[in-house]
């Protein structure tokens, strides 16, 4: 499963979906389905998006957990 790490980092950062909205062109909707993790697809456009605007590498918005 892969997880999204969106919420923790906006946290940290103290930034709200609407801002990261505003500030990258993201449609609301995608990055409020990223937050709560109920995104089924993404753009690797998206991504690449939210990883510059959060100074974050891919590894710190999305991580891959592996059920034992």
């Amino acid at each position: 499963m892969i997880k999204c790490h969106l919420s923790k980092l906006l946290g940290e950062k103290r930034l709200s979906i609407a801002d990261v909205s505003r500030d990258t062109g993201i449609n609301r909707g995608v990055i409020t389905r990223l937050y709560h993790e109920t995104a089924i697809r993404v753009d690797l456009e998206v991504v690449e998006k939210l990883c510059l605007y959060l100074e974050c590498d891919l590894t710190d918005l999305f991580s891959l957990e592996v059920d034992s």
